[in-house]
């Protein structure tokens, strides 16, 4: 069972102020992402915003600049399906902030999307919502040790519990593909991920944490790349209009659904290792609170196992070793 985050509902009011404090959003030019990056600029972060779309980050990084109370957010391109852009936004971040980043957002992803491969070649899903992620969070440990209190925020999603993770098949090459089954997977890595470091973090005696966090069932559009991820044109629409219909009647708004991130970068008291949710049935909705993490993520078989098999795929040195 998950427990309250206090006595009451913990809201964006409830954010310590952030002033003097830098922190990295991926995938911020809309939904959780720009949410995310407009609340911790009105209280006053520094906000690099790190998007693909060159035009659309323009447009988010004007909105945030509407909300900042203190400095000047930024713009930092990334691809997380190109590793090439990933090194390169990484490299950008730490000579942007001198080596001090406070907090790091894992926040972008895709879901239940077609067969497709990143630039490297990686199942796109697993590629870009893990793999991207996993490199650029190593490459940017240094910053994050010249941090304050420094946190590593990774969202996962309650979708990861509708899939397991196979290190011996994660690019689907031997399997036959689902949209779905992928999504769950890459989730599920996402959440895994975030416990391996932290338990490679407390072991080297580092003062940076790892925090996993899922929103719950928000409305944000993502679903909608599951209903066209059929080829089937008839179940195509019925998916997308029963998506649509679920989003209307029962989904959060992205408001709401930020929150678990909020929380797991902001507020006192979070833990590494900690896993931040929706409090409600099923953790689909209600406001955050601390929750148990899947079994399959934390077992740390299958944890080291993952560890390992993002290093030798994406060529990029472990941090912590």
């Amino acid at each position: 069972m998950a427990e309250r985050a206090n006595r009451g509902h913990w809201t964006e009011a409830d954010i310590p102020e952030q002033t003097g404090r830098t922190v990295l959003v991926t995938g911020a030019n809309s939904g959780l992402g720009l949410r995310t990056a407009e609340v911790l600029a009105g209280k006053g972060a520094r906000v690099l915003l790190a998007c693909r779309s060159p035009e659309r980050g323009e447009r988010a990084l004007d909105l945030v600049r509407r909300a900042a109370t203190g400095a000047s957010p930024e713009l930092v391109p990334l691809d997380l399906a190109d590793l090439a852009s990933v090194r390169a936004a990484a490299a950008s971040v730490r000579e942007l902030t001198g080596d001090a980043l406070d907090v790091l957002v894992n926040n972008a992803g895709l879901m239940a999307t077609a067969r497709g491969v990143t630039a490297d070649g990686f199942e796109t899903q697993f590629g870009t919502n893990h793999l991207g992620h996993a490199a650029l969070t190593w490459l940017l440990l240094p910053a994050l040790r010249g941090g304050r209190d420094a946190r590593v925020v990774t969202l996962s999603s309650v979708a990861a519990a509708g899939g397991g993770l196979s290190v011996t098949d994660p690019n689907f090459e031997h399997r036959r593909y689902n949209p779905g089954i992928a999504y769950a997977q890459s989730k599920l890595a996402n959440q895994m991920f975030a416990i391996e470091l932290d338990r490679r973090l407390r072991a080297a005696g580092e003062s940076v944490i790892s925090v996993a966090a899922h929103p719950g069932y928000v409305g944000t559009g993502l679903s909608s790349g599951m209903a066209r991820s059929y080829r089937n044109p008839l179940l195509s629409r019925s998916i997308l209009a029963v998506n649509r219909a679920g989003e209307l009647l029962f989904a959060m708004r992205p408001a709401q659904g930020t929150l678990p991130q909020l929380y797991a970068a902001t507020a006192p008291g979070v833990e590494g290792g900690d896993y931040i949710g929706p409090h409600g049935i099923g953790g689909l909705r209600g406001y955050p609170a601390k929750g148990r993490p899947f079994a399959a993520a934390r077992d740390a078989t299958t944890g080291r196992a993952l560890w390992e098999l993002t290093a030798r795929l994406t060529g990029v040195t472990p941090d912590p070793a």
